[in-house]
């Protein structure tokens, strides 16, 4: 799994003279003020391959400085709507031109089968697309009826944004954040997680090629305890969007409190899977599979509980666990392979600690629960098989608490009301699936679920139009579609006096 040399040439510009690869602040590559770096581990090998500098707090003072002096009245302040929409557009082009390094760094840095990188990057080339008609769509209103005066209000920029991004899908997750920073003519400056932080850097050297002011993007890899910390408690940033765990976005809700930051928080999750009697059990059965596998199962919106009603449950565990042991691991960068590696050593020790709880509390897994061969040999590399449980009740812990990995729970359902108290039975509530072949069903029970997103017959679907996030412990605000807009602009509004003469409030 050698770099091959457009993956090279992507990264030159973050080469430092000895091959670390530097931080992206104010338009300039830099090593940490500092002088720190981090090792950068290919998951599928467990070896290292790359030396990335690691930003701290004077870094972010930097970062952050540079975006202030863009966005107040610097010369992104002044860039119209229709020049930041062309901007976007070319950012998409961009991408698009190098969708095949850039997935093959995707892959690299975190594990993921080629195949889905490379839709990961096709998405955001069509995200970046999207968002440059954004640019343009957003209006203010007129209020006639406010007395006798003109009112009218504007959609300004929030200014400066901190973002702070996870390591399983870190461009898309890039691109939610940015696309509507930019869209909205703030600044912002971005922590990818420690992990995966390459392809972040790659995305930096693309925006030199275009006409972005330098200040308006700074890319600062780090830990979150350091980089991630000092953003968040910077006066100087106006929001923070935060993608990754529930217990970390609490963390940051509380810091983000003493300044009064607008917060955007896409957290956990545990999405239940609903699949009735009358559903297309071989659509069911794929789909589903695909819902909790893909990305090796580090997905906050995983099908991770899976509620069958009891007539059918039987044939569905027996296609589920036939499709799950026939899912093709290996080599990420195989065309041929259907799921790669955890992202580290660490993750795949969590996803153990919780296949052993699961065999304590609820017996053996169905399939799954070990470390894969690959060609006959133990792996090098953080590999996990796909894993299903089946349990009777929803207290054993595999069942109610995310684990991030390929491991799911399959619990029977008697009908259609056992199924939505079951299901909304857990304090997250980012997404779930409806499988049925009866419409009014599937309108009744989507309206039912507490979550924020409902697939019918389907399941992990994604457009830029559509808005993504969830409920209860799963975060607040939306990413994606003309409403997650409102999280990176704000309202002002104006009023113009249209009497001949006013009262004097104070005269006799």
């Amino acid at each position: 799994m050698s770099l091959t040399a457009p993956v090279t040439d992507l990264l030159a510009p973050a080469g430092g003279a000895d091959g670390t690869l530097r931080l992206f602040v104010a338009g300039e590559w830099r090593e940490a003020a500092d002088g720190a770096v981090f090792t950068s581990v290919d998951p599928a090998t467990g070896r290292p391959w790359a030396t990335v500098a690691e930003a701290g707090p004077q870094d972010v003072d930097l970062a952050v400085a540079a975006a202030r002096a863009a966005v107040d009245g610097g010369p992104w302040s002044r860039v119209a709507p229709a020049d930041r929409a062309r901007l976007l557009w070319r950012i998409a082009e961009l991408v698009d031109a190098n969708r095949e390094a850039l997935a093959e760094i995707e892959s690299r840095d975190n594990g993921k089968a080629i195949r889905e990188t490379r839709a990961e990057i096709a998405n955001v080339v069509r995200c970046y697309e999207y968002f440059s008609g954004v640019c343009q769509a957003q209006r203010g209103s007129t209020l006639p009826d406010a007395g006798p005066q003109f009112v009218y209000t504007r959609r300004e920029p929030v200014g400066v944004v901190g973002a702070i991004t996870p390591w399983n899908s870190p461009l898309v997750m890039l691109a939610w954040k940015l696309c509507p920073t930019l869209a909205g003519g703030n600044a912002l400056v971005l922590k990818p997680a420690e992990l995966t932080s390459i392809s972040a850097l790659a995305f930096a050297g693309l925006l030199q090629q275009t006409d972005l002011p330098a200040g308006v993007v700074s890319v600062l890899p780090g830990k979150g305890r350091r980089a991630g910390a000092a953003i968040v408690e910077h006066p100087g940033v106006n929001k923070v969007s935060f993608t990754g765990s529930t217990e970390v976005g609490q963390g940051i809700a509380a810091t983000a409190s003493k300044t009064l930051k607008l917060v955007t928080f896409e957290l956990g999750g545990k999405s239940p899977n609903v699949v009735f009697a009358d559903a297309d059990l071989d659509q069911a059965v794929n789909r589903s599979a695909f819902g909790i596998f893909s990305a090796a199962g580090q997905s906050c919106q995983a099908a991770s509980r899976m509620l069958v009603e009891r007539s059918i449950k039987d044939e569905f565990v027996a296609r589920l666990v036939a499709k799950a042991e026939s899912i093709r691991i290996g080599n990420p960068l195989d065309p041929a392979t259907q799921m790669g590696s955890q992202v580290s050593a660490k993750q795949r020790e969590t996803i153990e600690r919780y296949v052993a709880l699961g065999r304590e509390q609820v017996g053996e897994p169905l399939t799954g629960g070990r470390r894969p061969e690959l060609d006959g040999e133990a792996a090098d590399g953080f590999f996990y098989t796909p894993t299903i449980f089946e349990v009777d009740d929803s207290a054993p812990r595999v069942y109610r608490e995310e684990i991030f990995g390929p491991v799911t729970c399959v619990i029977p359902f008697e009908d259609e009301a056992d199924a939505i108290a079951k299901a909304n039975d857990t304090e997250y509530g980012l997404s779930g699936a409806v499988w049925t072949g009866d419409v009014r069903r599937a309108h009744r029970v989507s309206a039912a679920l507490r979550c924020g997103m409902v697939w019918v017959n389907t399941y992990r679907t994604w457009n830029p139009l559509v808005p993504f996030g969830g409920y209860k412990q799963s975060g607040y605000g939306r990413e994606n579609g003309i409403e997650v807009m409102e999280h990176y602009t704000q309202t002002k509004s104006v009023w113009v006096d249209m009497q001949e003469s006013q009262p004097d409030w104070y005269g006799d």
